[in-house]
């Protein structure tokens, strides 16, 4: 298994997780707290579109690693398929 493209898309995967492991805290504290149930149940809808959106984001990445090593593509064309799967993603991250 290879590793991620670049050290641009790491970061990016990293800051989502780390934003959702902040939003899970706060879930975790409004539970502490005795919050009301409908807010607690809001913020977990938010904790789950963060990952959902982290694993869409991976998944393109992971195309975008595996076809440009398969197809050992040139610069001009790995832009190309960069840009469609960027357009890919937002189409995915559209359908949650």
């Amino acid at each position: 298994m290879g590793e991620l493209l670049d050290g641009k898309a790491r970061t990016d995967l990293l800051n989502r997780l780390k934003r959702a492991e902040g939003q899970l805290r706060g879930v975790q504290r409004m539970i502490e707290e005795g919050e009301a149930c409908a807010d607690i149940a809001n913020q977990m809808a938010a904790v789950r579109k963060a990952l959902d959106s982290t694993h869409v984001r991976l998944t393109v990445c992971y195309m975008q690693q595996e076809l440009q090593g398969s197809l050992q593509l040139g610069d001009a064309a790995s832009d190309t398929l960069s840009g469609l799967l960027v357009e890919m993603q937002t189409l995915l991250g559209r359908g949650r």
